[in-house]
């Protein structure tokens, strides 16, 4: 092992770059040459990437996005696209690539390293939080504040003018960060894609929250529950409530990483470089029972990560 390449690809997530920062500065100190491919797989293919060293890490620990740029290649789908990023990483040299990001780059990776046969590891790197086989992922944290943050602001203004909020949050297809965010926020009502919404029982519920003398009420919605001003206005319609629609949208995927996001990255990233000098082939790093751990990459695309549904249950409970 003496050149490693780094990656991040998909979308991106607060602490990309502490990550990004940690598996360039740990391989050098083990002697290691580091190449950083930019603009995720489509800059692999396209031969797009420099040699990393100490210096072209240096300040980013606390920056949001990643230094490294990032894309959804459809390429890297194909035949055609493998075979490309494939000679691509024989063309300089590389003996083991680390990919930062979520379920579609570990994905892009494992059948890289069916192509390739170069040892692949995945840190993993995505707001959603919907790695399999990891209690948490890089920029979940950060994601779960920022949008806390909004809802606590939005919180005052339901409070002060008597009405409910509707607030979406991302999730197109797992509800994680809606969960995490309604439960820390006190929202009355937490939507995600798990579980199917009766709109006429969310109605009801409003309806007897109003005649207990409950004014103001939050309701945190993942955006994969479906059409969010529809279902505002259908609440308006069947309850005569007065009620507004925030989407938080892409604020949720930049901005400052919070210290565990920072934390988090750096312990993976030093985890993925050591797997890589002891010869693992196809691993992702993982948080098991709160600690620094690795998982075979064929186990996690196997599996579906499960919501806490008790979780959403005390949410409930404590919010009437």
């Amino acid at each position: 092992m003496k050149r490693i390449g780094v990656v991040t690809a998909g979308g991106d997530a607060p602490g990309m770059n502490a990550a990004i920062r940690s598996v360039v500065r740990y391989a050098v100190y083990k002697q290691l040459e580091v190449v950083g491919f930019e603009r995720g797989y489509e800059g692999i293919i396209d031969g797009q990437a420099k040699i990393m060293g100490p210096r072209s890490v240096s300040g980013i620990v606390n920056l949001g996005g990643t230094i490294l740029k990032t894309s959804r290649c459809e390429k890297i789908k194909t035949p055609e696209g493998l075979e490309k990023a494939a000679e691509s990483l024989e063309k300089w040299g590389i003996d083991g690539l680390i990919t930062i990001g979520g379920d579609g780059t570990f994905r892009g990776a494992n059948e890289l390293y069916r192509v390739s046969g170069i040892p692949m590891i995945g840190i993993p790197a995505t707001i959603d939080n919907d790695v399999p086989e990891t209690e948490t992922t890089i920029g979940f944290d950060t994601a779960v504040n920022t949008a806390l943050s909004a809802i606590d602001r939005i919180r005052d203004t339901s409070i002060s003018l008597e009405r409910i909020f509707g607030v979406e949050v991302m999730g197109r297809q797992r509800g994680f960060l809606a969960l995490e965010v309604g439960l820390a926020g006190g929202a009355e009502i937490i939507l995600i894609p798990e579980i199917k919404i009766n709109l006429d029982k969310i109605c009801e519920r409003l309806k007897a929250d109003r005649k207990k003398g409950k004014k103001s009420e939050i309701i945190v919605m993942a955006e994969g529950v479906g059409n969010s001003a529809e279902i505002v206005n259908y609440i308006i319609k069947k309850t005569g409530c007065e009620v507004r629609l925030t989407s938080l949208g892409y604020i949720q995927r930049g901005g400052t990483p919070t210290a565990q996001s920072r934390i988090l990255a750096s312990e993976f990233g030093y985890q993925a470089v050591n797997l890589l000098l002891e010869g693992k082939r196809k691993k992702i790093v993982a948080v098991q029972k709160g600690c620094i751990t690795d998982v075979d990459l064929d186990e996690v695309l196997k599996k579906t990560k499960e919501i806490d549904l008790k979780r959403l249950e005390l949410a409930n409970i404590i919010s009437y």
